[in-house]
C-alpha cells in the first residue's frame, strides 16, 4: 500500500506540472495532450479506489459491491473525511466515464479536475495517518 501512496504522490506532482504547462485549449486542440491528462487522472483515481477497497477489507468494515461503496464505507467509518468523500465519489464517476464513455468526455470538465489535486493530497495524508 505504501508503494501505491508513493505512486499517487508522484502522479500529483506530474498533474501539477501538467496544469502549469497546459491550458484547457491545449486539450481541445491536441488529442495527445488530452490523453495524457485522461491517463494521469484515471491512474490516480484508480489508486485511490484500490487503497480504499484494500482498507475496507483490512479493517473489515463492510462488503463493498462497487468502487463507490468502498469510498462510502471509508467515509462512514471516518477513515477519510466527509469533506473529501463527496469529491472522491465524483472522481469515481469521472473514472467510469473515462473507462466506459470515452467519446463523451468534455475536455473542459476533464481539465477542471486539476482543481481537486488538494483532495488527492489530503487523501494521501489521511491514509498515511491510518497506516
Amino acid at each position: 500500500m505504501i508503494d501505491r501512496l508513493y505512486k499517487l504522490e508522484e502522479n500529483i506532482k506530474e498533474l501539477e506540472k501538467f496544469r502549469i504547462n497546459y491550458k484547457v485549449d491545449d486539450l481541445i486542440n491536441n488529442i495527445q495532450i488530452e490523453w495524457i491528462l485522461r491517463y494521469g487522472l484515471f491512474e490516480s483515481i484508480q489508486i485511490i479506489i484500490d487503497i480504499c477497497c484494500h482498507l475496507v477489507v483490512k479493517f473489515n468494515i463492510g462488503n463493498a459491491k462497487s468502487y463507490s461503496e468502498c469510498i462510502e464505507l471509508m467515509c462512514k467509518e471516518n477513515y477519510i473525511g466527509k469533506e473529501i468523500c463527496e469529491r472522491l465519489l465524483k472522481m469515481v464517476g469521472l473514472r467510469n466515464i473515462i473507462v466506459h464513455e470515452y467519446i463523451s468526455v468534455d475536455p473542459k470538465k476533464l481539465y477542471s479536475m486539476l482543481d481537486f489535486l488538494d483532495d488527492f493530497r489530503n487523501f494521501v495524508k489521511q491514509i498515511k495517518n491510518l497506516i
